[in-house]
């Protein structure tokens, strides 16, 4: 299948500070809601055929990886361009601490990345995914972060005609792009799999 076979951008479960509403930590684990969710997204995708898993290696993909693998059993390969923007010094503060807005297009974090050094890693994490789902016989799943997810779907694909990249990702959303070049979004910000209350108003079927 390789080169036709579709690519499923897909955001980790929930943390406790996605819950607790403060700057990820980069060792944040899966709240017992993350890991339900990470579950039902195995469940899922148990039959979508998935040969390989590439996630990001920080702690909260890695797990939601492992619940895609054993419901899939496809192998995982990590890659740290994966990982989630760095807010450095700001990581572990709570929002309702900041007197700031922290995603401003100009803001820089102290001991953190920038948008544009952001962006540019984003870039080198989208040509790796795109150089695995060529080499790889069948559907590839990225397990990654909602500002990844939000910078590819922004800045590498095409969306359907008056759809703009969401601003919130949902826990364990399911995007699905179909390549090659130009990889095209069938299905945006998806999380049908959770119950009725968790499911996103924001996916897009096309």
């Amino acid at each position: 299948m390789g080169r036709d076979a579709p690519i499923f951008l897909i955001r980790h479960g929930e943390t406790e500070g996605n819950a607790a509403r403060i700057v990820q930590l980069p060792d944040a684990a899966l709240s017992p809601r993350g890991v339900a969710q990470a579950e039902r997204l195995g469940r899922r995708l148990a039959s979508e055929g998935i040969a390989l898993i590439l996630s990001s290696d920080l702690q909260r993909a890695v797990t939601t990886a492992e619940a895609v693998r054993r419901g899939t059993g496809a192998p995982i390969a990590f890659d740290p361009l994966l990982q989630e923007r760095n807010f450095g010094a700001l990581r572990g503060t709570p929002y309702s601490q900041l007197d700031f807005d922290l995603f401003a297009p100009d803001y820089e974090p102290p001991e953190g990345e920038s948008w544009p050094t952001f962006h540019a890693r984003v870039d080198r994490a989208w040509e790796a995914i795109r150089t695995r789902a060529a080499a790889t016989d069948g559907p590839l799943a990225v397990i990654t972060h909602g500002l990844v997810c939000r910078s590819i779907a922004a800045r590498h694909v095409v969306l359907p005609n008056g759809v703009t990249a969401p601003e919130r990702w949902e826990n364990t959303s399911v995007t699905i792009l179909d390549g090659p070049i130009p990889w095209r979004v069938r299905l945006l910000n998806c999380a049908t799999h959770l119950s009725d209350h968790e499911t996103s108003t924001n996916a897009t079927a096309v």
